[in-house]
Parts: structure tokens; C-alpha cells; sequence
């Protein structure tokens, strides 16, 4: 493929012989999902493509890395993912209902809606991180669909069915057919079972670009650089407060340093 390049808004673009436009549905859990398609998005964007994002997660989160005219916003979310009460409880029951009200129950309404935007921006592929109704609302457009994750959501709330009774598989059986229209899952490492996709293409863990070296974060912890260091990371979206550090033996390593921290919603900084 012929490439040229340009500059944009001071970033060098790669344009591809073909234009292409990409329709990016992101889970509204958190922001983990949101932060690993940044990377994606960013290599997209600079070979000269257009990217509609499809999320619930604030601009800045994207526009912190990619400052672009070819990056656009449409501010739905057609997943809820895990009901959390706190950083480490879930809510089963709420998990799955609030799934169903949101993307069960309005199915018609919704996939409507999507293949009617799908087809008035001219998307050529839907991926999706990891909403399992985009695939089926690429399908009904006409229009190719990829996921891109290292898990999906059929297998995580088949754990919450056992809790919450078995009318809930209905949920389930839905989430698994909307993902087996996608022509395959670009698995990503830490990965769970995910059957319900027709092909894999297994690649290399997908992280954002370091803008701290090692010394800047453990100056910024309070870690000094010869204690060996654990981080759990719990929750959230926005700000991080220490919350508690301990010591512990892994593998037989004695002393490691362990911190805790609990990462506040951005709906709770008022």
C-alpha cells in the first residue's frame, strides 16, 4: 500500500492510497478498557485514518495522548460491565440486570440506532473493546467487526449467573451470539476462555506509552530504588491516594514492598 506523509496539528500523518473509517465501541467499565485503546487508536489516527469513538469515558482520556481532527466523540455506552459497590465488590444481580435493561430488553431500539449511525458515518470496521451488541449491529450494517481484549463478558458474568439464578442465562446465551458475529478476537495476553469467537489473532500486551521513567515513579511512590515493589491498583478513573503499604514474601523473595492504592471515580471528586 502507497504511503504519504504530512504534518497535522504537529503530529506526522502517514496517509494510506485508502481512507478508512472506524467506528471504536469501548466497554463503560472504568477506564482500563478505555486507556489500553488509546495505543490502538493512536496508530490508527497517524496512518490517516478516521476514528469515532463510541464511550462513556471523558474525552481527556483519549485527548491527553491524541490531539487530532480525525479522533471524534459519540457518547453512548452499550455495556455496563460489573456493578461495583466498592473497588473489590461486585453486585452479581445488578451486574445482570443492569445489562439487560441497557442493551436486553431496548435490542431492537438499540441495534436501530446503531446501524443507522454505523451507516451515516460510512464506517468500514467496527471494533469493539469488548461490547458485545456492536458486533451484532456491524453485522445487521453490513459492515465487518473485530473485538480486541483479553476476556469477554459472557465468561465473566457466567460466574454471576451461579449466583444470581439461572433465568439469567438468557443474558448470557445473547452476549455469546452477539460476539460470534465478529470475524475474529484480537487476543491480547492474560487472557480467559472466550468460545464464543470464530478466530484468534494472539499479539503482544497493548499499554500506553510510558511519559515517567522507572526513578521519576518510585520518587513520586516514595519508594526508594533498592526495595523490590508490588502496586495493586484498584478501582477507578482519576485520582490516587496511598492507602496502606505492607511487606510480604513471593516465590520465596523475601521483603518485597507492597503498596496499596485506592483510585477515586470521577464522579466522587464533586
Amino acid at each position: 500500500m502507497q504511503m504519504e506523509q504530512s504534518i497535522t496539528h504537529g503530529v506526522q500523518v502517514i496517509a494510506p492510497k485508502r481512507h478508512l473509517v472506524f467506528a471504536y465501541y469501548v466497554s463503560g467499565h472504568g477506564f482500563g478498557h478505555a486507556t489500553r485503546v488509546v495505543e490502538v487508536v493512536r496508530h490508527l489516527i497517524r496512518a490517516g485514518h478516521d476514528v469515532h469513538m463510541v464511550t462513556g469515558a471523558p474525552d481527556f482520556v483519549f485527548t491527553s495522548e491524541i490531539q487530532s481532527p480525525r479522533l471524534l466523540f459519540r457518547k453512548v455506552v452499550l455495556d455496563c460491565g460489573a456493578v461495583q459497590a466498592d473497588a473489590l465488590t461486585v453486585d452479581p444481580i445488578a451486574s445482570l440486570e443492569k445489562y439487560s435493561q441497557m442493551s436486553v430488553l431496548p435490542r431492537a431500539s438499540v441495534l436501530a440506532t446503531e446501524v443507522q449511525w454505523l451507516n451515516s458515518i460510512k464506517a468500514d470496521l467496527v471494533i469493539s473493546d469488548v461490547v458485545p451488541i456492536a458486533c451484532r449491529a456491524a453485522a445487521d450494517a453490513g459492515i465487518r467487526s473485530v473485538c480486541v481484549t483479553n476476556f469477554s463478558w459472557d465468561f465473566i458474568y457466567a460466574e454471576y449467573v451461579m449466583v444470581a439464578g439461572s433465568h439469567y442465562r438468557s443474558v448470557l446465551q445473547q452476549i455469546a451470539e452477539d460476539y460470534s458475529h465478529s470475524e475474529f478476537v484480537i487476543r491480547l495476553p492474560g487472557y480467559s476462555p472466550m468460545p464464543a469467537f470464530r478466530g484468534v489473532i494472539d499479539v503482544p500486551l497493548v499499554v500506553r506509552r510510558l511519559h515517567k521513567s522507572r526513578e521519576e515513579v518510585r520518587k513520586d511512590l516514595g519508594v526508594l530504588d533498592d526495595v523490590k515493589l508490588v502496586i495493586f491498583n484498584f478501582g477507578g478513573q482519576v485520582r490516587m491516594t496511598k492507602i496502606g503499604e505492607s511487606t510480604l514474601t513471593l516465590n520465596g523473595l523475601e521483603n518485597f514492598q507492597v503498596t496499596f492504592f485506592q483510585v477515586f471515580k470521577i464522579d466522587s471528586l464533586g
